[in-house]
């Protein structure tokens, strides 16, 4: 019985662990850290990160049920990717918790900033929390333009699409982003 309730929740889960395989692997695009400006480095990572699942995560939350479970369901796989990664970083199981806190936090409050951002008017708010929070002067202005664009084509997938879809993000190029600035 027991070992039933494990194969459901293996079987419900594989549609967002691979959902959150590919925002990973996008928020991993050398474009978000050349022309973009976003430091490579553990911490610039998880910015990159943060900021592409936040984008799911709006579109999401935009759709009608069950979207809403898979948000939280999304946001569970972010989390244990990233303690795995702390875990695998060699950090002690005494101090995991602490880090995720830490990081639960963070995350929280770049949800907060970009989510402020996204809703005003014009693109200087996004550009300026992204350049406080993610990313260098000169990268912010096409950082933003990138968020945008990636925010438009997120807008007409719906759940499905967002599901299956390999490629939810578009290429980040320093040429792209420079014609939208």
């Amino acid at each position: 019985m027991i070992f039933g309730l494990f194969g459901k929740r293996a079987q419900r889960r594989a549609p967002v662990d691979a959902l959150f395989g590919r925002v990973a692997e996008a928020s991993r695009q050398p474009g978000l850290y050349l022309a973009g400006g976003i430091p490579d480095s553990f911490e610039g990572r998880f910015e990159s990160l943060a900021l592409l699942v936040l984008l799911v995560l709006r579109r999401l939350r935009e759709l009608p049920p069950p979207a809403s479970e898979l948000a939280q369901e999304l946001v569970d796989a972010c989390f244990a990717y990233l303690e795995l990664g702390f875990r695998n970083g060699g950090v002690s199981d005494i101090a995991v918790p602490k880090r995720m806190k830490k990081i639960g936090r963070m995350f929280y409050g770049r949800v907060q900033a970009y989510e402020a951002a996204l809703a005003a008017p014009g693109g200087d708010a996004l550009a300026e929390v992204l350049q406080r929070n993610a990313c260098s002067p000169e990268g912010a202005p096409y950082l933003a333009a990138y968020v945008r664009e990636a925010q438009a084509a997120l807008a007409s997938c719906d759940l499905a699409t967002i599901l299956e879809r390999e490629s939810l993000f578009p290429a980040f190029s320093h040429e792209e982003a420079s014609h939208d600035i």
